[in-house]
């Protein structure tokens, strides 16, 4: 997640540490090269296939979750396995709640989804897609009671929606309370703030709750009933699956199911009230997740109840955006269906959906050929984010068990072309799911730039995306711009345009986010140094005030500069004191978004304080340190003072630019 690296990376820019690496998911296209690939010969991809079967099944994950658990300082899990139409197993592992060692019921514990409840709101959009009452293709205007402004006179669509392309920028605030009277509703939440587009639709994938949650709406209008009764009387009921809502609060008969989730190890908050509701509130047992994904296994059937047409199922489980637009996502890297996103692996058709919330952590992937889905969900990130890796490698683990691949292996691009495709990547880059016109854009687009460089060998080096153990992956170029891991299932592509590389991105990423070139101007390597070394000027400016005027008290010394000299002097280390106490300001408040503070009236009162501080700061501290830079050089002062002079106005400049860049002075409390 971002948000350790983000607070990280903040508080590194305060005290002048190393840049942050944040990373994201996003998708695109290799282009045609004329290097050379090495065929090599076939291979077995991983051992003989394991018996899908309950007892294996049962064994495998007795082996596997319980320790994978306790090393992860996890409290518990549901995994659920489908195969051919029925439940093969559904397993509860840990506890629902560690003060009461209740244990995690398959069949009853609730837990919370996140994202994988998009799958909901996707199944219900196709629902009226079938019946005629949506088209993916129309203007969602026509659906609205209120209006989503064009781009360069463009507007958008169902299915630009569906497949994360709108081109609207990250919209964060108030995701996730944990008291009820945030959740205001989706309408109340769509209609406070349009987040602005920021790239033409249908052409960049940037992953949107918002947009989302306007589908949700767009049901809701469409079916004349809420959100909440149209998925239960649509989807649940005929389904079956009667331990599943997205009402919040639960209903009573629901709530003493539900399983306490745990943001922190240990830290229980309460119930995580999902405002952007469509986009991640649903509530469900392992055991309906698992009716759930029959279903669309089964073309849209399940025990005779239809939810949707079996050709509308396969529209949707089949028609990736690179099928609609070849030029923003392409083969070989997963890309994404219509609502689903492909997870492909080992040679086999797999689509799904990962889903997180502040305590909940979820995976759900369908073998779509081999009537088989997995679903697995965990009360808690973990230490260090173990849940993580841990989800990742439940699917992959389980695919070269039950689905390995006897395949030709990946081809190999000749040495001297490969280093040449790896210098064409080096540099920073932003993830195209960002926040842009708010002050989260200094995260966003300063501190979490991703840097790719080349190693000592001529190989890619992209120091955010770890291995799972924590280790460096270490790449290989298996085709052109196509690089794989060399010990694990992640590839890694760029799209290159005009002998340039126009984004790249990698496989887990690739349906919902892609990494764009960063402007020289806003570059994070020269950037970000030389903020540092601003704050560290401005720092000692404000310090060494207090520690001559110690030191002049000792030695009952008089000030050496009198008039217009010793104002200029003193508000100068006054505004580089109250500069400094704003960046420190800024830190604390985005540390505290980012660590699951919600929204509140105070907290929009010290942001809007921050931001008109900063405009009066930033810009003052500008002027009465060229101020204080006329007063020096004309006051027959040393050398030294001069130099500082000139160095206050230098950091004070640098900062202003900063903030005004990446909206610090912007006034808005929506982000």
């Amino acid at each position: 997640m971002r948000r350790l690296a983000t607070f990280i990376g903040l508080i590194g820019l305060l005290a002048g540490g190393a840049q942050a690496q944040v990373t994201s998911a996003s998708s695109l296209a290799p282009t045609a090269s004329s290097a050379t690939v090495i065929p090599s010969a076939t291979i077995a991809v991983g051992s003989a296939a394991h018996p899908l079967s309950k007892a294996d099944v049962d064994a495998w994950l007795d082996g596997y979750l319980p320790y994978a658990l306790r090393a992860g300082d996890i409290p518990g899990a549901v995994a659920v396995v489908v195969k051919d139409g029925k439940i093969l197993t559904a397993r509860g592992f840990g506890f629902a709640d560690l003060a009461t060692r209740t244990p995690v019921d398959p069949e009853k514990t609730l837990f919370r989804p996140g994202s994988v409840s998009k799958l909901v709101t996707w199944t219900a959009v196709m629902q009226l897609v079938g019946e005629g009452r949506l088209d993916l293709d129309r203007d969602v205007n026509t659906y609205l009671d209120f209006t989503i402004p064009p781009y360069a006179g463009k507007p958008v669509t169902l299915r630009q929606i569906m497949t994360h392309t709108a081109g609207f920028e990250e919209a964060g605030k108030g995701i996730i309370s944990y008291d009820a009277k945030d959740d205001v509703g989706i309408a109340a939440y769509l209609k406070r703030w349009t987040p602005r587009r920021i790239f033409a639709p249908g052409t960049t994938p940037a992953y949107s709750n918002w947009a989302t949650t306007l589908a949700g709406y767009i049901v809701a209008r469409a079916s004349g009933e809420d959100f909440d009764t149209y998925v239960k009387r649509h989807i649940f009921d005929p389904l079956g699956m009667h331990d599943s809502t997205f009402r919040q609060p639960l209903p009573a008969n629901l709530a003493p199911q539900m399983a306490t989730g745990y943001p922190k190890p240990g830290e229980a908050k309460g119930f995580e009230f999902v405002v952007p509701a469509p986009a991640g509130a649903l509530s469900a047992s392992g055991t309906d997740m698992g009716r759930f994904m029959i279903a669309h296994l089964q073309h849209g059937e399940l025990d005779g109840q239809r939810i949707l047409p079996a050709a509308v199922a396969d529209v949707m489980h089949d028609s990736p955006l690179g099928k609609v637009d070849p030029l923003s996502l392409m083969p070989p890297l997963n890309r994404m269906e219509l609502g689903f996103f492909e997870t492909n692996i080992n040679g086999r058709e797999v689509i799904g959906h990962l889903g997180d919330t502040s305590a909940f952590h979820t995976s759900l992937h369908l073998f779509m050929k081999d009537g088989v889905g997995l679903y697995v969900s965990f009360n808690s990130p973990g230490k260090a984010g173990a849940v993580g890796a841990l989800r990742t490698a439940v699917f992959e683990d389980f695919a070269d068990r039950y689905f390995p691949t006897i395949a030709a292996a990946d081809g190999r691009v000749d040495a001297t072309t490969a280093k040449r495709h790896v210098e064409m990547m080096v540099g920073n880059w932003t993830a195209s799911r960002r926040a842009d016109s708010s002050f989260l854009s200094v995260v966003y687009g300063l501190i979490g730039q991703t840097t790719v460089s080349v190693g000592s060998k001529g190989e890619l080096v992209v120091p955010s995306l770890m291995a799972p153990g924590g280790r460096p992956r270490q790449w290989v170029e298996i085709a052109p711009f196509v690089w794989r891991d060399v010990y694990g299932h992640e590839r890694l592509a760029a799209k290159v345009i005009d002998g340039k590389v126009a984004r790249w991105t990698f496989d887990l990423a690739a349906p919902f986010e892609v990494f764009l070139p960063v402007a020289a101007a806003v570059s994070a390597s020269w950037l970000l140094p030389v903020a540092y070394a601003s704050i560290a000027v401005l720092l000692l400016t404000a310090l060494y005030w207090p520690v001559t005027w110690y030191a002049r008290r000792v030695y009952r010394a008089s000030h050496p500069l009198t008039g217009v000299d010793l104002r200029a002097y003193r508000a100068t280390r006054v505004m580089a004191a109250l500069e400094i106490a704003l960046l420190v300001g800024w830190a604390a408040l985005v540390a505290a978004i980012f660590d699951g503070g919600t929204p509140s009236p105070t907290m929009n009162a010290v942001l809007t304080g921050l931001e008109f501080g900063s405009i009066v700061i930033l810009f003052g501290t500008v002027l009465i340190a060229g101020w204080n830079l006329v007063a020096t050089w004309s006051g027959g002062r040393r050398i030294a003072a001069k130099l500082w002079s000139v160095l206050i106005v230098v950091a004070g400049a640098i900062l202003l630019y900063v903030g005004v860049v990446f909206h610090l002075t912007t006034l808005t409390t929506y982000f």
